[in-house]
């Protein structure tokens, strides 16, 4: 967690700042965004339901953005391997060791697009 979300975590102007900043994202989504800050005042994940092309992706780079955090999206698919998102180890050649590649979990705010369509095995991964 970036050192601006645990300032937040005790700071009521701070809070205020990201939800002025979702809403301001995203019109309309204020029970979202208040479902959002309850997340992330008690550091839990949040899983958000709605169709397709009604923001999900925008409201999540803003609160990234708005929390000076890294955003990284996962489009899951049925071939998506639990070290697509985990991240890998890499060969090396030059120093003939094995560099860890960080996936996407590595990111302050992720976003898992279609969780459904992937194995329980990848669903388990993040």
């Amino acid at each position: 967690m970036t050192m601006l979300a645990e300032r937040q975590r005790s700071d009521p102007e701070a809070i205020q700042a990201v939800r002025a900043a979702l809403n301001h994202a995203l019109r309309g989504k204020e029970e979202v965004n208040e479902h959002i800050l309850a997340c992330l005042l008690a550091r839990g994940h949040l899983l958000v339901e709605d169709l397709p092309g009604l923001g999900k992706t925008t409201l999540a780079k803003a609160l990234a953005r708005a929390l000076g955090g890294k955003f990284a999206r996962v489009q899951c698919t049925p071939d998506l391997l639990p070290g697509d998102i985990t991240g890998f180890r890499v060969f090396d050649q030059q120093t003939r060791d094995f560099e860890f590649m960080p996936g996407p979990v590595f990111a302050d705010v992720l976003l898992a697009d279609e969780i459904n369509r992937t194995t329980p095995r990848t669903q388990s991964a993040p």
